[in-house]
């Protein structure tokens, strides 16, 4: 499709982010012209330790219902917080999802477990290749980032070409030789770009993010200085990384084992996919680590972020069947905190420490470079694409207006910059951008099974078992007469048991016949009705006697 006659002054280009501004994760952005609404990324945001069961928050996908659904999605790259939330999107989805085939390799398993057969509706696609979806023609442009097959978008519209970055940085000696494409975006700005969408995450960083292959210095001093076996942590898409740590391998004659699920299979894909490259005989099992010399072995594992039952966490505390620790060992922790995890990651570093192993983290040595790129990266690509207005993406408030901040200063006068939030819908004309209302948005948190939202009375729910527990009083009833059978049974979750409230529980064992008795006997012969009620006159006791609020819970056997 071409625009051959330029911007068309009858169109409007809406735009609207249904997540990831004012927050990491979450990214989504729904681009609409017409009756084509095409949605980029689909991303899941981790929850804080307040959300209680809460395994996954997503986006409210109300917006995209009122647009009857979505003529394409196309993702830019694999990590979670762009393509996590595909499984809850996919519904709403009526076209294609495009993406390069390692970003479909790792999308098809998440579709697979939600029972999704998506197999026909995967397009993969690589970078200068075209998508035609409605009103709009979309190019795909290499960028480098910290995992393989990474692109930004250059969005062809009725009203003007809107550039979309995706994460990146600059990597001048990209690891396996792909290079930002510099010249197509140059390209882009010198024929007009309407707006640019720019990732902020590290906007605050002064300078140019390092090469990936700036920790090859700090890994060869651990390779030649460590005596006995090298466990190192990482994100489990760090593929470049992953391939410095085998190519290291190979070089001081070490076995390389991968340990933990992800690891292991984000490794069989990539080598798949020929995005990995082992050399023969040099990967073995985890289970093969104990038949090695310590000094001849790599393990590649998960659980840079302290998760607790990911493979590093299991090793550090001596619970993992085929990898232990041992005095002169070295762990190397290679991935950034995210925030919120310090305290989880330091208590496996501590475990790590009590087994007599070394403890190396970004702090000590240089064994981690960001995938997003620092302010001067940030600023070049403003200058190379020189859009009428720009838009940031992608990081908390505060990065968004200091990425506003710092592409004012580049390019002046010319490009108005929009500070826009999560639901802001942005209208763009031939000759002018704007702000022009707020759509419905907000967060959807999703349980462990993850199929099941988590609405706000079972999130309060579960506050309320955590503060102040469960009690269960369990309690036998005749079904004909409505008379108590027995003794009742107070059980308790989660409650405080000492000598005061010891003496509150026996009186609200005691005090159950007289609830019984006092009810009516249509209320004793009525299951629902009895049970009601002596939940609330235990409630009341309770908040009489102690200030507490337990959750109160009566379980009623008819007999």
């Amino acid at each position: 499709m071409t625009f051959a006659h330029g911007p068309r002054s009858d169109s409007t280009l809406e735009v609207v982010a249904l997540g990831g501004l004012g927050e990491f994760g979450m990214n989504m952005l729904a681009i609409s012209c017409r009756e084509t609404t095409i949605v980029i990324d689909a991303g899941v945001m981790f929850p804080e330790p307040e959300l209680l069961g809460v395994e996954l928050i997503i986006p409210d996908l109300t917006y995209l219902q009122q647009r009857n659904g979505v003529d394409a999605l196309i993702l830019t790259h694999g990590h979670e917080d762009h393509i996590g939330g595909v499984p809850h999107l996919f519904r709403y989805i009526r076209g294609p999802v495009y993406g390069t085939p390692f970003t479909l390799a790792l999308l098809a398993p998440k579709l697979e477990e939600h029972g999704l057969e998506a197999t026909d509706r995967l397009r993969p696609v690589t970078p200068r290749d075209e998508i035609v979806a409605g009103d709009f023609r979309i190019e795909l442009l290499r960028v480098t980032h910290s995992m393989p097959d990474c692109v930004a978008l250059a969005i062809h519209t009725p009203v003007g070409t809107v550039v979309h970055t995706g994460d990146f940085k600059i990597d001048q000696t990209p690891l396996d030789g792909e290079h930002v494409e510099f010249h197509r975006l140059a390209e882009l700005g010198s024929s007009g770009v309407l707006a640019l969408f720019g990732d902020s995450t590290n906007i605050e960083r002064k300078g140019f993010t390092g090469s990936e292959l700036e920790v090859v210095n700090a890994f060869e001093e651990i390779f030649t200085s460590t005596q006995g076996k090298i466990v190192v942590t990482t994100f489990a898409t760090s593929i470049h990384r992953i391939q410095i740590l085998i190519d290291l391998a190979a070089q001081f004659g070490r076995k390389v084992a991968f340990v933990g699920r992800g690891v292991v299979e984000n490794s069989q894909i990539a080598e798949r996919l020929g995005r990995l490259r082992i050399p023969s005989g040099l990967q073995i099992r985890d289970s093969d680590v104990r038949h090695y010399p310590s000094q001849e072995v790599v393990c590649i594992a998960t659980g840079s972020q302290g998760e607790p039952l990911a493979a590093l966490s299991r090793i550090a505390i001596d619970d993992h069947r085929h990898v232990k620790l041992a005095e002169g060992d070295t762990v190397v922790f290679s991935a950034r905190e995210i925030p919120g995890n310090e305290k989880a990651i330091g208590r496996v570093m501590n475990h790590v420490a009590r087994r007599g192993a070394s403890v190396i983290y970004e702090g000590i040595k240089h064994v981690h470079v960001s995938g997003h790129g620092s302010e001067e990266e940030l600023k070049l690509m403003l200058s190379l694409t020189r859009p009428r207005h720009f838009v940031p993406i992608h990081g908390e408030y505060r990065q968004l207006a200091r990425h506003a901040q710092v592409a004012r200063g580049v390019t002046g006068e010319k490009t108005q910059v929009l500070l826009a939030e999560n639901g802001d819908i942005l209208h763009f004309g031939a000759d002018e951008g704007r702000i022009a209302g707020k759509a419905a948005t907000g967060r959807v948190l999703i349980d462990g099974t993850r199929t099941g939202e988590v609405v706000d009375e079972v999130l309060r729910d579960r506050r309320h078992l955590a503060a102040d527990g469960l009690v269960v009083p369990v309690v036998a009833i005749n079904a004909q007469t409505g008379t108590l059978e027995g003794v009742p049974e107070v059980i308790t979750r989660g409650f405080v048991v000492d000598e005061r409230s010891d003496v509150l529980l026996r009186e609200v064992a005691s005090a159950i016949p007289d609830i019984i008795e006092t009810a009516s006997l249509e209320e004793r012969t009525d299951y629902g009705l009895i049970r009601e009620k002596i939940r609330v006159e235990l409630q009341r006791l309770f908040r009489k006697r102690a200030g507490r609020r337990p959750l109160v819970l009566p379980v009623i056997m008819e007999i």
